[in-house]
């Protein structure tokens, strides 16, 4: 049985990670794999083991605010870029929030995983910027577009303009 109590220490009623932490460690997973670095290589940096690493990239331990600038100077990006595309309905899964409004959600709030976070599309990015041939990635990436279904091109194409 699921209790309904505030949140404990930015955690779900029930117990389990906050979404947001969960988003902020897929993004610097996300940006770790994509520089091609260990978790071990990005433990040794900023004085851990990869075994934290691993409890911060799945949002198991929340990331402080200085460690989260040291990640960011590891991996050579703002801090900003952790939460940079976070879906509204993760957002509106704060602690604040789940301390203050958790009586009032009718239903549990599902959240869509992001596919940056999946390791084939991780390789295949990495990939992809390893052609020496700009011209030939060009290529390539337009014939993925014809491949892609057709009316997924148009909506990600007509979000691109708004």
């Amino acid at each position: 049985m699921v209790r309904n109590r505030k949140s404990s220490r930015g955690r779900t009623a029930d117990g389990s990670p906050n979404p947001i932490d969960v988003y902020v460690g897929a993004r610097v997973k996300m940006r770790r794999t994509l520089l091609g670095m260990s978790q071990e290589k990005l433990g040794e940096a900023i004085g851990l083991t990869f075994q934290q690493v691993q409890k911060y990239e799945r949002g198991l331990n929340r990331i402080s605010a200085s460690r989260l600038f040291d990640i960011g100077k590891v991996l050579e990006v703002p801090i900003s870029f952790f939460f940079e595309e976070m879906d509204d309905q993760v957002a509106e899964l704060s602690p604040r929030m789940l301390a203050g409004a958790a009586e009032l959600a009718e239903e549990p709030v599902l959240f869509n995983y992001d596919p940056m976070t999946k390791r084939e599309t991780l390789e295949l990015v990495r990939c992809y910027y390893m052609i020496p041939d700009r011209r030939l990635a060009k290529k390539l990436l337009d014939l993925i577009k014809t491949m892609a279904s057709p009316a997924e091109m148009e909506e990600e194409e007509q979000e691109q303009e708004d």
